[in-house]
C-alpha cells in the first residue's frame, strides 16, 4: 500500500467562524494521527476537509491513495441484511470478496443475515467500521469511531487500526474518547483537549 495524506497551512471556516488555521502535518504509509479538542472546535470539519467534502479556506491538502470515511452515519442500507449492505459498498469500491474478513474483524459474523435497521447502536457503529475495512482504501478517515462502542468493541477497533497501519495504511482519527494508537501523531485543536 502506498499512501500519503498531507495538510499544508490548511485553514477551515464554517458558518463565518474560523475553526482552525495554518494546520500542517504529513502522514505516510503506516502512520496515524489523532485529532482531539473540545466539542465544536473543528475535529469533524478537519476529517471532512481530508475527505474532500469541505474545501479548505486556505492551504492545500495532498492525497495519495483512496480514502474511506466513517461518520456518525454508517452509510448502510437499513433494509438490507448486513452482509449484503457491506457487499454493495465493497463492489462499488472494487473489492467484492473481503466481506467475511471485515465482519470477523468487528465480531459481526453472526449478524451477517440481520437487517441493518435491527442492529443496536454499537453494532451499527461496528458495521460502519467493517464497511471502511472492506473498502480496501489505504486511507481511513474516522470521525468519532469509538462512539457507541463498549470496551470489547473498542479493543477490536484499536486492533483493526493497528493491522491496517501494519499493512501500510494510514488512519486519521478524530475522537474525544481515548484510543490506544501507539506512535500516532497528536493534533490538538483549540485551547482545550
Amino acid at each position: 500500500m502506498s499512501a500519503a495524506l498531507a495538510f499544508d497551512a490548511v485553514s477551515c471556516a464554517r458558518g463565518g467562524r474560523m475553526l482552525f488555521a495554518d494546520l500542517s502535518f504529513a502522514l505516510r504509509a503506516g502512520a496515524a494521527a489523532v485529532v482531539v479538542g473540545a466539542n465544536g472546535i473543528g475535529k469533524s470539519s478537519l476529517v471532512r476537509v481530508a475527505a474532500g467534502l469541505l474545501p479548505p479556506a486556505a492551504g492545500t491538502v495532498a492525497i495519495t491513495g483512496n480514502r474511506a470515511l466513517l461518520t456518525e452515519d454508517n452509510a448502510l442500507d437499513p433494509e438490507l441484511p448486513l452482509a449484503r449492505a457491506l457487499g454493495f459498498w465493497a463492489a462499488i469500491d472494487g473489492r467484492p470478496l473481503p466481506i467475511a474478513a471485515a465482519l470477523a474483524a468487528f465480531d459481526l459474523t453472526a449478524l451477517a443475515p440481520v437487517p441493518v435497521r435491527l442492529l443496536s447502536t454499537g453494532q451499527r457503529k461496528r458495521a460502519g467500521l467493517a464497511r471502511v475495512a472492506a473498502s480496501g482504501a489505504p486511507i481511513w478517515l474516522l470521525d468519532e469511531p469509538a462512539n457507541g462502542l463498549d470496551q470489547r468493541a473498542t479493543t477490536l477497533l484499536e486492533a483493526a487500526i493497528a493491522q491496517h497501519r501494519a499493512a501500510g495504511g494510514i488512519a486519521l482519527v478524530a475522537t474525544h474518547l481515548p484510543l490506544a494508537l501507539p506512535g500516532a501523531h497528536r493534533i490538538v485543536l483549540g485551547a482545550a483537549a
